[in-house]
């Protein structure tokens, strides 16, 4: 859990990072990938959600973010979901800086009226679910016929290419 605001910043750093290569692995045509035949959400939908997500997590904890409007429908430029979600982060980090402070964190809030959570949790809350989404996006990345980016460790293709050089350098 955050003790400090600093701490957070260093770890959002990171992931958001990890989040804006998923990001900017998308091309137009690729936001329309659906998630599944049942459901009408879409890879573009997803992107998208990352960037609202911060928005309405963050807010319903009382932080005043001057970023990108997530409320509007989804944009149909891959290049404009990643700009956006690289504002939204920039936004985040500049708002907390500003409002909140490390003692804040350890105190406990309500989260949209029926979480019990500290405000350090608020912030977990938020990476974990970049984190979760980011994950789903990977998927419909590869069935969009794209190759998504290793995050944690190398994807297929790179995992390939470093066996590959190993059994080179023998």
């Amino acid at each position: 859990m955050y003790q400090s605001i600093n701490q957070f910043v260093k770890d959002w750093e990171l992931e958001a990072s990890f989040t804006l290569k998923v990001l900017e692995t998308l091309t137009d045509s690729s936001l329309n990938q659906a998630v599944s035949k049942e459901k009408p959400k879409t890879l573009g939908d997803l992107g998208w959600h990352l960037v609202g997500g911060l928005g309405a997590i963050l807010e319903a904890a009382g932080l005043q973010i001057e970023g990108p409007d997530y409320k509007l429908p989804t944009p149909t430029s891959a290049a404009e979901i990643s700009n956006s979600y690289r504002q939204m982060s920039d936004a985040v980090v500049t708002a907390l800086k500003g409002q909140w402070n490390d003692e804040k964190l350890s105190e406990a809030l309500k989260l949209f009226g029926f979480i019990d959570i500290t405000y350090a949790g608020v912030l977990n809350m938020a990476v974990r679910h970049q984190i979760h989404h980011r994950g789903q996006m990977t998927i419909l990345i590869r069935q969009a016929g794209l190759v998504p980016p290793g995050i944690y460790g190398p994807n297929e293709e790179e995992s390939a290419a470093i066996r590959a050089a190993m059994t080179e350098n023998k």
